[in-house]
């Protein structure tokens, strides 16, 4: 079977598109993502060597250098999310016949509901870590892209608030209410640091155009 992160865009799309439920929301959020840290290494690729922009040149290679880093971690979370769903819908297709097996499955679907939980989780950190990299490439990068700055803004945000409803349905079914509430509490504080940190990428793009 190809791996998802080798399969043309088109292809990915017909299968986003299909009755299948995977890929679904949890691996769009973690391509958007994935664009958002593709787009930052972009303007990093083309402020790199330019004389204009030598005062940053050290800053650039850095950044560029976490983006690259960022967007592999995405993109290989967009196969972790269908695995983690798969095995999810495995548990929930345990038998249940006896008061033995009625256990063992209930105990298997909420172990594979906390890393349901956790996968897009991670997503939505990493998310929040493309919006922070973008905002250096729009205070830094080349001005004669950096309405792409902008945009790797945006995608992460949406990818963040994509991947925070993934955590969101499947953290509401938990037992372990404990682990919940702990997941959901980073979540909301990412989630307004990163909104603020969205919109600020997006007036610093705004003003250089």
């Amino acid at each position: 079977m190809t791996d998802i992160k080798d399969k043309t865009l088109h292809l990915f799309l017909d299968e986003l598109a299909s009755k299948t439920p995977t890929p679904g929301g949890g691996s769009a959020a973690a391509f958007m993502g994935a664009q958002s840290a593709a787009l930052t290494s972009m303007v990093c690729n083309l402020t790199l060597g330019k004389p204009k922009y030598s005062a940053v040149e050290t800053d650039m290679q850095q950044l560029l250098e976490q983006s690259e880093v960022l967007r592999q971690q995405l993109t290989g979370m967009i196969k972790a999310d269908i695995e983690v769903f798969d095995r999810l819908m495995a548990a929930y297709g345990l038998p249940k016949d006896s008061d033995e097996q009625i256990a063992a499955r209930s105990e298997s679907i909420q172990k594979q509901l906390k890393e349901a939980t956790l996968v897009p989780m991670a997503c939505a950190r990493a998310c929040a870590s493309a919006i922070e990299l973008s905002r250096i490439a729009a205070e830094k990068g080349n001005l004669g892209v950096i309405s792409d700055a902008g945009v790797a803004a945006m995608a992460g945000y949406a990818g963040l608030k994509s991947a925070a409803l993934n955590v969101y349905i499947n953290a509401g079914s938990l037992k372990d209410k404990e682990f919940a509430e702990q997941v959901l509490k980073e979540l909301e504080e990412i989630l307004k640091f990163s909104s603020s940190e969205a919109e600020d990428v997006y007036r610093i793009v705004k003003e250089k155009l």
